[in-house]
């Protein structure tokens, strides 16, 4: 198996095709087999790289909280390019990885070509805060009480999952099949370490509107928690674009793997080729009718 080592803790990861490299970072509830319909399709043209996240088998599992936190998960990401001689990638991220993907565009951002986050800024709906807060610890404990399959159950039909559920039961059967089978100490300490203590996207304001890294935002319409923070990103950062998928929850790669291939492959290609570009200041005028007054 393939690992590299990063402050200590072996990562597992796989990587397929070849070209400028094309790194995956997974959601809390998934782990590297989240990205296969983007291994297959962007191994085609990119070197694809994808990693299982610390508490994530056949990566290792830390015992104690303190090896978890939000900043520990983006420097993984760097300490995996650093191992495998990458100098600059582009980073695609779900979820907890969307989040990673973003604080990785705000710290090492001569290191990306570009970053997608997919379903970023769960937990930071100030109105729902606390509630997050309390949810996520109650998860851990369920996690720490009754082992993976039976702490789940409830979780993986969130009111952001059912869209795939109904969608393309086949799949959702294998993600949920995968979930079961995590460590329940890695979950736990996930939640309790990086995503209890993470700031919410409107704690990165600042940061964002500095940020010059071509970045995409990816949101399912459904997804409740994370479409308005997607909105945010976009309205505050000029080099973010946004990308909001009808009728889908949080996984958007999974539930809607082709049209987000062919989305992300268009933004790639823009970025490869010299033709992105960042929002025109000129759209923030603040008359609504001219550029004028």
């Amino acid at each position: 198996m393939p690992y590299v080592r990063v402050d200590g803790v072996r990562l597992y990861y796989e990587e397929a095709g070849s070209g400028a490299p094309l790194v995956f970072v997974h959601e809390f509830a998934g782990d590297l087999r989240s990205w296969e319909p983007q291994l297959r399709f962007f191994a085609r043209r990119y070197r694809c790289i994808a990693f299982n996240a610390r508490g994530y088998p056949p990566s290792d599992v830390p015992a104690a909280v303190s090896k978890f936190s939000q900043d520990i998960h983006v420097d993984d990401i760097a300490g995996v390019l650093d191992a495998l001689e990458i100098r600059k990638a582009h980073i695609v991220g779900c979820s907890m990885g969307g989040y990673a993907a973003i604080h990785f565009a705000l710290r090492y951002a001569r290191r990306a070509f570009s970053v997608t986050a997919i379903g970023a800024g769960f937990g930071s709906d100030p109105d729902k805060r606390e509630q997050f807060l309390a949810d996520t610890e109650a998860q851990a404990q369920r996690f720490d009480k009754l082992g993976m399959p039976k702490a789940v159950q409830d979780y993986k039909v969130g009111p952001s999952r059912v869209q795939y559920l109904t969608r393309d039961p086949r799949g959702f059967a294998e993600f949920a099949a995968q979930f079961e089978a995590h460590s329940a100490r890695g979950s736990a300490n996930t939640l309790r370490g990086v995503q209890a203590k993470r700031p919410t996207v409107y704690e990165l304001e600042r940061g964002l509107r500095a940020c010059k890294v071509p970045m995409l935002v990816v949101s399912g319409d459904e997804d409740d928690n994370c479409l308005e923070p997607g909105i945010f990103i976009k309205r505050v950062c000029m080099s973010a674009n946004l990308l909001v998928v009808p009728a889908t929850g949080h996984a958007v790669n999974l539930e809607e793997p082709d049209f987000f291939n062919r989305a992300l492959l268009d933004f790639l290609t823009a970025v490869d080729t010299g033709a992105w570009r960042a929002r025109d200041p000129r759209s923030l005028g603040k008359s609504t009718l001219s550029n004028k007054g």
